[in-house]
């Protein structure tokens, strides 16, 4: 991995022999973030909503935290928002009028482009020029507006797929929708030109140059961050199981998050069906929790997860509860024996990190960034593909083996310490700063 910028999410801010980048100190002053589909005050676990509105969120704070403003333009999804929103200091959302405010689909999106990036402009035409340093957009929607916005104000573009299509469409879950060709032909179109490509893991930036033949030099590693003063295992196992009502010497693997063909929620309910059937008594010494609502392909049957619950007959270990706040999500982590992650594809799984700062170990499915986030046999266990008796197999060692938890969930606390969101910030800074150096002697080359 030594081709890439790498690992830059990993150094701590003072690391000594930092890399120094030329024109270092020409940091951006003001950075324009742009994210469409998903606005940064949205409820994760909604919707659209999942780890990239935390790490939108997270970042701009850390940005702004070391003198990085950030202007977050994001679509509109109701009429009783102000046109602007400060979330922090030095961070302001602007709302974006760009179609309908309620029941527009993500897949239909493409068609308001025009529409957001007409209010991005009328945003930018009331500053002075040379206002916004640097445009930085999440997920290919966004690319779209941000590479028109770069080119108008004569600034750099750095890019953050958070998904990719064609890396989706490679490990699809039985019966889910393939993403269409107009996003792989727009992705290919950010790629090509954006200054800079952030990837979640060197395995992203791998893909980013195997699929769309990225540049191998504008593709920098900068892994997302946790906010550790949240997620922490704080007063432990037990005071979290009392809080939210759940029984002390339980079972409880837990799933969170979106729920769509995409997370697998489904091999967790078929794993515990499976292991029912292996170890009966267990039945009264198991709770099931699934945290979040439908999204995306799964709103199509939104109570089908309820309906195999049901079918499987284990209905009533199963605890759906509807999204959380980020507080009492970190409760849910710090109460469950292990958060399970069977996904088809993650870019990262930021869910996998914070579960870990909470002190809980993970069982997930080894894609994407998830062996960078788990550390196999010791913070949790990675599973090659799908099979609900390879989930079962291992949830049944965490049944007979209590202290595995505990001692696994201790190792899993410091292995997120890594993950601090400041380091993510210190690193994506360094990043916009590479990006601003090149653009300048790119401008001065083409007019000299």
């Amino acid at each position: 991995m030594s081709q890439y910028v790498t690992r830059l999410g990993r150094r701590s801010p003072a690391a000594p022999g930092r890399l120094r980048l030329p024109g270092a100190n020409r940091r951006p002053r003001r950075v324009a973030m742009l994210s469409v589909h998903t606005s940064p005050l949205h409820q994760p676990g909604t919707g659209d909503a999942g780890g990239m509105n935390v790490y939108i969120v997270e970042l701009a704070k850390r940005l702004a935290a070391i003198n990085i403003e950030v202007e977050i333009f994001t679509r509109s999804t109701t009429g009783a928002l102000p046109p602007s929103v400060e979330l922090a200091p030095g961070v302001l959302v602007r709302h974006v009028d760009a179609g309908p405010y309620e029941g527009l689909a993500k897949e239909e999106l493409p068609a308001q482009l025009c529409a957001f990036t007409h209010g991005v402009m009328q945003a930018w035409a009331g500053h002075r020029p040379g206002y916004y340093d640097l445009v930085h957009s999440h997920y290919w929607l966004s690319g779209h507006v941000g590479w028109l916005a770069a080119e108008r104000w004569g600034v750099p573009l750095v890019h953050a797929m958070h998904t990719m299509a064609k890396v989706k469409n490679a490990a699809l879950a039985e019966g889910d929708t393939p993403e269409p060709a107009a996003r792989v032909i727009g992705e290919t179109q950010i790629v090509r030109a954006a200054d800079r490509l952030i990837a979640n893991t060197s395995e992203e930036a791998d893909e980013l140059v195997r699929h769309y033949e990225a540049e191998v030099g504008k593709v920098a590693v900068v892994h997302p961050g946790v906010n550790l003063d949240r997620f922490r295992p704080a007063d432990g196992r037990a005071a979290a199981r009392q809080r939210l009502g759940l029984p002390q010497g339980a079972l409880v693997p837990l799933f969170a998050g979106r729920i769509q063909p995409l997370k697998a929620p489904d091999v967790l309910l078929r794993a515990v069906a499976e292991l029912l059937d292996q170890r009966p008594g267990l039945r009264s010494n198991i709770v099931v929790p699934v945290v979040g609502g439908p999204s995306g392909s799964g709103l199509a049957k939104p109570e089908g997860l309820q309906k195999l619950a049901a079918r499987l007959g284990i209905a009533d270990v199963v605890r759906f509860q509807p999204p959380v706040g980020q507080e009492q999500l970190a409760d849910w982590f710090r109460a469950a024996s292990v958060l399970v992650m069977p996904s088809y594809s993650e870019s990262f799984g930021l869910v996998a990190i914070e579960a870990q700062a909470a002190g809980t170990p993970v069982l997930a499915a080894s894609v994407g960034g998830l062996p960078v986030a788990v550390r196999d046999g010791v913070t949790g266990f990675l599973v090659d593909g799908h099979e609900p008796a390879h989930y079962a197999r291992v949830l049944r060692d965490f049944a007979e083996t209590p202290h595995l938890v505990d001692r696994m969930g201790e190792a899993a606390a410091l292995h997120a310490q890594s993950f601090g969101w400041d380091t993510a910030a210190s690193a994506t800074a360094d990043v916009y700063t590479a990006a601003v150096h090149e653009h300048r002697r790119r401008v001065r080359s083409h007019h000299g």
